[in-house]
């Protein structure tokens, strides 16, 4: 099992990744505290999560292999927070089909579906009794 625990870790933190890119694309191209195409209806808080995103995607990344039951908490802790923030969004300019949200929506039921795998036994030296 814990071969496949750091291979789920392994998947997470690619999608992580993947997501920081797309965020310092973003910074870079439009500034830090983008509105992300929203406008005026983009609060100060939503564009300031979606700045701090750049910071808290790679560091649960780093996470999963550093401490991984603290990477596995923040992953699901920024995806799950991420869909529920961006579903207001979407609402908004009807935008339900749209790529970039169906690939959160899709990484929300990975991660919530593959946690317990990547949860049991990611620590060296941990053996799982099984009865």
């Amino acid at each position: 099992m814990p071969r496949l625990s750091f291979a789920v870790r392994v998947l997470f933190a690619c999608c992580l990744f993947i997501a920081t890119a797309n965020h310092i694309r973003a910074d870079v191209s439009h500034g830090l505290l983008w509105d992300y195409g929203y406008g005026p209806s983009a609060y100060l808080a939503s564009r300031i999560f979606w700045g701090a995103l750049t910071f808290f995607d790679p560091l649960a990344a780093l996470l999963l292999f550093i401490k991984p039951r603290a990477g596995i908490v923040l992953t699901v802790a920024i995806i799950f927070v991420d869909v529920v923030h961006n579903t207001f969004y979407v609402a908004l300019k009807q935008q339900w089909l749209e790529p970039f949200y169906l690939s959160q929506v899709a990484f929300l039921f990975v991660v919530l579906l593959l946690s317990p795998i990547a949860w049991n036994s990611p620590v060296r030296g941990v053996v799982v009794a099984m009865d």
